[in-house]
């Protein structure tokens, strides 16, 4: 009896190897979705009152889509540079499933989905204004921007 207790315990051991090494796979930095908005959103909010630079995807100076690049890569996930790649390749979401690290596309110019956003929660939004102006936090429903709204889009590996 006492081999058949070795060779179970064994086998018991073995199985628990293989249990582990699959959930290995998991991700190792908390990349959940929530977790990945939250630190989009930090990254954003400490970017507020930097400049505004056309072609700019450094704190040293942004535009709208640099902005959104620079915060996804800082929270660990790489985004396409340009506002209609950034577009293209998110999915489209209703603005009534907005959630924080969605991005808020606008037109503006006559140039639909010209400008975009992160979305931070409670109506509020971090954006790259235009030249002259330093990033700063607006609200989605004020005049202005509810006028040039096109939609809420959101990246495939935000989705829970």
């Amino acid at each position: 009896m006492p081999k058949r207790r070795y060779l179970i315990t064994i086998f018991g051991l073995v199985v628990v190897n293989a249990l582990l090494a699959a959930c290995s796979t998991a991700p190792v930095r908390g990349n959940t979705s929530a977790a990945i908005a939250n630190r989009v959103v930090t990254v954003a909010r400490r970017m507020v009152g930097r400049p505004y630079r056309y072609g700019g995807d450094t704190p040293g100076g942004f535009d709208c889509s640099g902005l959104v690049y620079y915060c996804y890569e800082q929270a660990g996930e790489p985004v396409p540079r340009t506002t209609a790649a950034q577009r293209r390749d998110a999915h489209w979401e209703s603005i009534r499933n907005i959630h924080k690290g969605d991005l808020i596309f606008f037109k503006e110019r006559g140039i639909s989905s010209s400008h975009v956003g992160i979305y931070i929660g409670h109506g509020m939004f971090v954006h790259a204004p235009t030249t002259g102006q330093r990033v700063r936090i607006d609200r989605i429903n004020d005049p202005y921007w509810r006028r040039h709204f096109v939609s809420v889009r959101r990246f495939p590996f935000m989705h829970e």
